[in-house]
């Protein structure tokens, strides 16, 4: 008799939840945190070339030389920092938590945040710690610092701004927490480009500040590029658990002459930015609607029922992210991605008449 996956998988991973993407045909897609906006055509036109010459019968540079070297420039990496690259965010964080998985060590993060720590943490059969926010979502510090002195994390999470709140935690804090941390802190910088702070400039004060950054947000979702720089004692041990060509030919090819081609990328954040402002004074004006500031891509905001909301919203073809279940202090919570102008107003009218 052949085994079953009962008799074989772990037990924790047998508990797990698959990660879910609904499906999005035909609807106004506010859910991801995507970039709304095409590239502009003659960037388009630039990549159709990029990809006629790639040579799809040959692997991709294992390396990513070139990609590195753009990388470096256009998002003013230090000379001294090591880069890793990785397929998106997620791998990074499995890289990560796979090289410090030793027995009893443990990952700790706030809640709410990017879900992916925690489940990564299982993956890797690491320990994981979540320490609240305050109500208001700041960042209670007192409360990290005690966590890290009993806890001793190898590994320290934080998103910066935070996902799925959108607030920016104070740097003050932020350096607070790497000068207690044993171990390195993470810095997640996947919506710096909609914030206008990082930490990057700051990787030479502090040897355990590791940054991590995804050009999916700023609009190359499709490609699933990110990269972390920090020492490169650090990014040295990481790289060998990165997996030989996760970078494929196409994304290393495409995502080099994108970055060289200027600040388009830049200009379109700049415009979410200001649509960001205005869907939030927006929902600010509805009554029974928290709205909760935000300085990434997104909205989160609290409904009298978020279940109802998000059902009302999806048979209208608009489709958010409905975070009721997913943390205690996220109830009756949506979070909305800012997109077109158009799409924006859509959303905001199908709410009023819901409300």
């Amino acid at each position: 008799m052949s085994a079953s996956p009962q008799d074989l998988v772990r037990p924790d991973v047998m508990a797990l939840s698959a990660y879910h993407v609904p499906p999005a045909t035909g609807m106004i897609k506010l859910d991801a945190m995507e970039n709304p906006y095409r590239l502009p055509e003659a960037l388009r036109d630039v990549v159709s070339d990029v990809a006629h010459g790639v040579s799809l019968n040959r692997y991709p540079d294992a390396s990513c030389t070139k990609l590195k070297s753009v990388l470096r420039e256009s998002m003013q990496i230090p000379e001294s920092a090591g880069i890793v690259v990785g397929n998106g965010s997620d791998e990074l964080i499995q890289i990560i938590a796979m090289a410090l998985a030793k027995p009893g060590a443990t990952i700790l993060s706030i809640e709410p945040s990017f879900v992916m720590y925690r489940m990564i943490a299982t993956f890797c059969g690491m320990r994981y710690v979540g320490v609240p926010l305050r109500e208001d979502f700041s960042l209670d510090v007192p409360a990290v610092l005690a966590a890290i002195e009993q806890e001793k994390p190898a590994v320290l999470f934080i998103a910066y701004p935070n996902n799925p709140t959108g607030n920016l935690f104070a740097s003050e804090d932020i350096v607070a927490i790497l000068q207690a941390a044993p171990g390195i802190v993470v810095i997640d910088e996947a919506y710096t480009p909609f914030a206008g702070k990082s930490f990057m400039s700051r990787l030479a004060e502090f040897p355990n500040l590791v940054v991590m950054r995804t050009l999916s947000k700023l609009g190359l979702a499709a490609l699933r590029l990110g990269y972390m720089a920090g020492a490169k004692a650090w990014m040295d041990e990481f790289e060998k658990l990165r997996l030989p060509y996760n970078i494929n030919t196409m994304t290393q090819a495409i995502a080099t002459r994108v970055l060289e081609a200027g600040d388009a990328l830049q200009e379109q954040a700049e415009i979410i930015v200001a649509e960001r402002a205005r869907v939030y004074h927006e929902l600010a004006g509805l009554k029974g609607v928290k709205a909760f500031r935000s300085q990434a891509n997104f909205v989160l905001l609290r409904v009298p029922d978020a279940v109802q909301v998000f059902n009302g919203l999806k048979a209208r073809q608009i489709l958010v992210k409905n975070l009721h279940a997913a943390h205690p202090m996220l109830e009756n919570c949506i979070r909305v991605t800012i997109g077109t102008p158009a799409e924006n107003d859509a959303f905001l009218n199908v709410l009023s008449e819901l409300l």
